[in-house]
């Protein structure tokens, strides 16, 4: 069969369907964000990685001295907790900022709009929509959910990883021979060096190249916050999750969570190759303790009964301890330029 069968198909053409498909899509029909989805995500485990989220936008915004000209744009807000905990601190503190949300699911876009209606939120589709000059592009576990294509290496030849489906709906993965040098040429980058197999998303590309245009100075940033790998080897890193369990790729088809493991040093080089400057990487545990997450928690448990200060350093836990999210989640920092704001990174 050739790759252009109708029951044959890469397997990011097949994550995307899984993912995104209009009708029955695993994001565009359901919340699955909380105790009742698959996954929770950090601004929702505890308020303080949204405070301290907005600590850092405001530290870059008196740094650009831009307290009264900035846009703060989510890319994939689930269901709004973050960017409505940073629209609080800031309206409190009183710092004027226009709030964007660029979202593809219109189930999470009514979630988000209940949550925010009243607090002058607008909705783009795309970065391409973006008209603000002085921007910060916030991406938490974003591009883990953007379709990945896989290769895999075999006798000295590079094969693509498909999905094929049978004539009874099943799925299994097959694969079909690649000639990787031609998408290497097309993206200008080399993804086959000392890689046996290679995960690499298209999508991912070419958002990065949209948001590329958009940071048009020094004043723009990027900040990427995701699970991810910092080693140059790349491995199999696709998953599925139902329920807050782990199962197989093909078991619940558009009911799992599929994602995978971006490698930022192939995101460093993307984000390189898009003419934009890494200023720095670094896990979520430490990104957090230079911000002060620790310090936050302390006065947060303050006079509170045992059974809440309890929590607050159960959740804490959740974010920063190397067992959970501490070690497995990096934190990236990119703008158009090298620039001399580095807080929660370890050149500052």
């Amino acid at each position: 069969m050739k790759l252009n069968h109708k029951n044959i198909i890469p397997f990011d053409k097949f994550m995307a369907d899984m993912l995104y498909n209009t009708k029955k899509g695993y994001y565009i029909k359901s919340n699955p964000f909380g105790k009742n989805g698959d996954f929770i995500t950090s601004p929702n485990i505890s308020i303080m990685f949204s405070e301290m989220i907005a600590i850092w936008c405001l530290s870059f915004l008196k740094n650009q001295n831009l307290q009264k000209k900035i846009s703060i744009i989510e890319l994939g807000a689930g269901n709004g907790e973050m960017i409505f905990q940073i629209i609080s601190i800031f309206k409190k503190l009183g710092i004027k900022a226009k709030f964007f949300i660029i979202e593809k699911s219109n189930h999470l876009i009514k979630i988000q709009k209940k949550k925010l209606s009243s607090y002058g939120v607008k909705w783009l589709k795309s970065v391409s929509e973006v008209i603000t000059k002085n921007n910060i592009f916030l991406a938490n576990e974003l591009f883990d959910a953007l379709p990945v294509k896989q290769f895999i290496k075999k006798d000295n030849f590079w094969f693509e990883i498909c999905v094929k489906e049978d004539i009874n709906g099943k799925f299994s993965f097959t694969k079909i021979k690649k000639n990787i040098s031609e998408i290497e040429k097309k993206f200008k980058i080399n993804l086959s060096k000392n890689q046996n197999f290679i995960e690499f998303s298209t999508e991912s590309y070419n958002l990065i190249s949209k948001i590329s245009k958009k940071i048009n100075n020094s004043n723009s940033c990027l900040l990427i916050i995701d699970y991810g790998a910092t080693k140059e080897k790349m491995v199999n890193s696709v998953q599925a999750i139902y329920n807050h369990n782990h199962i197989n790729i093909f078991d619940k088809p558009y009911l799992s969570d599929i994602s995978y493991c971006p490698n930022f040093s192939l995101l460093k080089k993307i984000i390189e190759n898009n003419n934009l400057f890494v200023n720095g990487i670094s896990t979520q545990k430490e990104f957090l303790e230079r911000l002060g997450i620790k310090t936050r928690a302390e006065i947060l448990s303050q006079n509170a009964s045992f059974t809440a200060k309890a929590n607050i350093y159960y959740r804490l836990k959740r974010l920063i301890d190397d067992k959970y999210m501490g070690h497995l989640f990096k934190v990236m920092f990119v703008t158009k330029n090298k620039s001399s704001f580095n807080l929660g990174f370890n050149n500052d």
